[in-house]
């Protein structure tokens, strides 16, 4: 099947999730279990699933004397306006650290899972700023049951109603923004970075059993009271409470328009429905075109499908991967999505507003209702 467009990746699927239930011969359809045994044989035998160290050594690098020169910027600066460019690289840098930390929580850097979790706790809390317990359970979360009710964390309401059930429940001024969501979620994004940081610290200090609670706290501790104290020693009180404002702006937007187009406007998955693994990951996920430039700007997170199909998979390896899972996907009759990153934010504002109208006051007028649907 060839890559879907912003409609047909959201309208080619859903008629396949409306039928999970049906009484159509098997015989349609190859068995699920032994397509996608089938599919990570091809996979692994074409050394898909092999590490590769050099590449993440080598972005680390990178990422390391990216963050030194701009670091290095900041004190050359001083008191200057210019620091807001730094800001915003340290923004843009502190996110590419993130998409590390994602990796490594997949397994995907190291053979060894201890390996993995020490690497992607040090980028996450001591580069981020974040939590990496918070982050394993609701991503692994995630993964098991993407746009499922009641089992992804990530289209829980938090903000933004993701669901017409949701968007219904809200009141008041949180029901306003519903209304209007679509329009207003990237503006939300700015703030985004500060609710990152917030949920990480308020899940670390729950009374509940966390591991590595203590080596967290600490590490993010020390993170942040060495970054704020060279803020606030490099530039006055209000030039260093913008910086921080552009710094988590940046990274804020950044994180939510790189994780956003992966499912926000795929189908939405009924707690009671009944899928295989391949069909609720390919079925719920968008990837994202743009080849080389798309893989480095998100992280990877670009090719969506494949990575769901996939978590270990190391990012060099998913563009050759997505050729594989295509075909596989057009032999089975399996809707495969993909699109470009602007058409994919225009899929996502289209599908919160249709979602936010759930929020409209039940005494509007039901003419100009019908209007605003159309």
């Amino acid at each position: 099947m060839s890559a879907a467009g912003p409609a047909g990746a959201y309208d080619s699927v859903v008629p396949v999730l409306g039928s999970v239930r049906s009484t159509k011969p098997r015989t349609e359809r190859p068995n699920p279990v032994q397509s996608y045994t089938a599919l990570s044989r091809v996979v692994r035998e074409s050394g898909l699933l092999r590490r590769a160290r050099w590449f993440y050594l080598s972005l680390f690098a990178v990422l390391v004397l990216a963050l030194a020169g701009t670091l290095a910027g900041m004190v050359l600066f001083g008191d200057s306006w210019f620091q807001l460019l730094m800001a915003g690289a340290l923004g843009i840098i502190f996110t590419q650290f993130a998409f590390l930390a994602h990796e490594a929580s997949h397994r995907a850097v190291f053979t060894s899972g201890p390996a993995n979790d020490r690497a992607g706790r040090m980028l996450a809390a001591g580069f981020v700023g974040m939590s990496y317990a918070w982050w394993m359970s609701k991503h692994t979360r995630h993964h098991a049951n993407p746009n499922r009710v009641g089992k992804d964390p990530d289209i829980e309401f938090d903000t933004i109603s993701f669901t017409e059930e949701s968007a219904a429940a809200q009141r008041g001024v949180i029901a306003w923004i519903t209304r209007r969501q679509g329009y207003l979620f990237f503006p939300l994004l700015l703030l985004e970075g500060v609710n990152l940081h917030v949920i990480s610290l308020r899940t670390l200090l729950a009374k509940r059993r966390i591991e590595g609670r203590g080596l967290e706290l600490s590490v993010i501790g020390a993170r942040f009271a060495v970054y704020l104290t060279l803020v606030f020693w490099l530039m006055p009180f209000g030039m260093a409470m913008a910086f921080l404002g552009v710094q988590l702006a940046v990274f804020g937007v950044y994180m939510g328009a790189s994780f956003a187009p992966n499912h926000k406007g795929m189908p939405i998955v009924p707690a009671d429905a009944k899928l295989d693994f391949f069909s609720k990951q390919v079925l719920t996920s968008r990837n994202i075109s743009g080849g080389i430039w798309a893989n480095a700007l998100m992280g990877g997170l670009n090719y969506q499908v494949e990575h769901h199909l996939f978590p270990s998979m190391a990012r060099p390896y998913l563009g050759r991967a997505r050729q594989i899972v295509r075909e596989h996907c057009a032999t089975t009759g399996t809707p495969y999505s993909e699109t470009t990153l602007v058409r994919s934010y225009g899929i996502v504002i289209r599908y919160l507003n249709r979602v936010g109208l759930a929020a409209r006051d039940p005494f509007d007028c039901p003419m100009v209702d019908r209007f605003r649907r159309t």
